[in-house]
């Protein structure tokens, strides 16, 4: 069985990655964390890849350029795993020849013909004329015909005598949204080639979403101007308006806020409580991102996961899997709520490891906490009043990875989404006993889960880390996907229809266009 193929011709070590790492159920990822995860991931693989001889692109004599490039950077350390296997073309080259290799002479290739040769070689000036342009002269790239929008960078490279094509081409947000991400990712790698302010860190975080054709226009438009925000100023406003012609529109980013965890205070509705990478406490206001102050905690606690009945009434879940009480007032009545429910599942994981808290969630509009356990058993606190014991059941047979909960106070009803390592998502609705089928089951896990009243009606928020986020309107079991640019292991929805990511690369706020979010 072969797990994944992927043509070399014309990519460089970032694109075969990308590609391999999409069929590989991954999602696109970098080489240095494809490697990481394949090392991790101990199902024997096979791997083909076609016309190694034909690799590389960008500035001529650049590393890009040369298909040894592929095999230093990704190649040759992946065969160093002894469950990766690889079926690789080479030509007639040496490429690949170790003392491991076993070498199957196909014969030589057939001739392509002069036309496709004199396609190849196709010059800047003829590529740019098949462009329909505006009446201001400006070049209208979603209406260009894909071999210029593929070979338009690599014919200005070309031109050896003058850059002014390039940094022309790579100044142009019309080139950057339908250009090809291959060429442009090559030719950012050489540091001789002169671009925009900020771009080079642009593109490393939106090449691999865009390098996927199945992204609409207003799709790639909204995930360049997500990737320039609080970066490059210009860029990003002169995309919104094409932006927000999507369902989905980046609002405001701190790319430098690593959060471990996060949660939106139930009693003030534009405030947000975010775990920096050293278990600090940092209120934010939702619809800026601005911080607006900190919340004293204990300095030996790292949280990965928060429940809030107020600001000064919180429950943290640290990496251990304890739970810990966190109030002002440590005689009052949240210390007894919290406390207890602390004391339960921290009682529980003293008796066995098997019951240890792995996730921990609330609701945004009411005061509910929901715990999940390393069993696949999930629980049901209030944080406003006491009780001595949730309501528990049993959805998962595999350890909860991520957990939320949504209550309907008109219809009377409280739900519990969970995710588990199995890769599902299930729903409880705590009247009834938990659906038999999952939600959705895929081979991905769920690292963050959120869900919200909103006016459209109730939608429960999954992100994966294949990099995608799915979204579920309860009612009517419709489904959006959004791509997304950043790792996530923090999720929180606003009733208004804000998505709030946390996670190793920062803070990111979207807004949902709820009105046109199903169309």
């Amino acid at each position: 069985m072969v797990h994944a193929t992927v043509p070399a011709a014309g990519l460089i070590t970032e694109a075969l990655a990308w590609g391999m790492s999409r069929q590989l159920g991954y999602g696109p990822l970098t080489p240095h964390r494809l490697l990481d995860r394949i090392a991790a991931d101990h199902r024997p693989m096979l791997l083909v890849v076609p016309d190694l001889h034909l690799a590389g692109r960008g500035p001529s004599g650049a590393p890009s350029a040369q298909p040894q490039t592929i095999i230093d950077e990704l190649l040759a350390p992946l065969l160093q795993f002894p469950h990766v296997r690889a079926i690789v073309e080479t030509g007639s080259t040496d490429l690949l020849d170790t003392a491991n290799s076993h070498i199957i002479d196909l014969g030589e290739a057939p001739h392509l013909g002069a036309a496709s040769e004199d396609v190849s070689k196709a010059d800047f000036s003829s590529l740019l004329a098949a462009v329909a342009r505006t009446s201001d002269g400006r070049l209208l790239w979603n209406q260009a015909p894909p071999q210029t929008r593929e070979q338009a960078l690599d014919a200005a490279l070309d031109e050896a005598d003058d850059d002014t094509a390039v940094r022309t081409l790579l100044a142009d947000p019309g080139f950057l949204i339908h250009g090809s991400a291959t060429a442009i990712t090559a030719t950012l790698n050489s540091p001789a080639v002169i671009t925009p302010p900020g771009l080079r860190r642009i593109w490393d975080r939106v090449a691999p979403q865009l390098s996927s054709s199945e992204h609409s226009d207003t799709e790639r438009a909204a995930l360049l101007h997500a990737a320039g925000l609080a970066t490059s100023p210009t860029l990003s406003e002169y995309l919104r308006p094409l932006a927000e012609q999507h369902h989905w529109t980046a609002m405001w980013a701190q790319h430098d806020a690593p959060r471990a965890a996060q949660c939106q205070m139930t009693e003030a509705g534009d405030q947000l409580l975010a775990v920096d990478a050293l278990g600090r406490l940092h209120l934010h206001r939702l619809t800026t991102g601005i911080c607006t102050g900190m919340v004293s905690s204990p300095a030996a606690i790292r949280p990965s996961a928060i429940a809030a009945a107020g600001p000064d009434a919180l429950l943290l879940l640290d990496e251990t899997g304890l739970l810990h009480p966190l109030t002002s007032d440590e005689e009052g009545a949240a210390a007894t709520v919290l406390g207890n429910i602390a004391s339960h599942h921290d009682r529980t994981l003293l008796v066995s490891d098997a019951s240890r808290t792995t996730a921990l969630g609330s609701c945004p509009q009411s005061s509910l906490a929901v715990v999940g356990d390393a069993t696949g058993a999930v629980h049901l606190w209030s944080l406003a009043e006491y009780r001595p014991m949730p309501q528990s059941c049993r959805p998962h047979t595999a350890p909860v990875t991520a957990i939320t909960c949504l209550r309907l106070p008109e219809e009377d009803l409280s739900f519990v989404i969970s995710a588990a390592f199995d890769g599902s998502i299930r729903l409880w609705e705590t009247s009834q006993n938990p659906m038999e089928e999952p939600v959705d089951q895929r081979p991905a896990l769920v690292t963050a889960l959120a869900a919200a009243e909103t006016p459209v009606g109730p939608l429960i928020a999954a992100a994966w880390n294949d990099a995608e986020l799915h979204l579920w309107h309860l009612t009517s079991g419709m489904r959006q996907t959004l791509p997304l640019l950043y790792r996530c292991n923090a999720l929180t929805l606003s009733s208004t229809g804000q998505l709030t990511i946390g996670g190793p690369d920062g803070l990111h706020a979207v807004r949902l266009d709820l009105d046109r979010l199903w169309d």
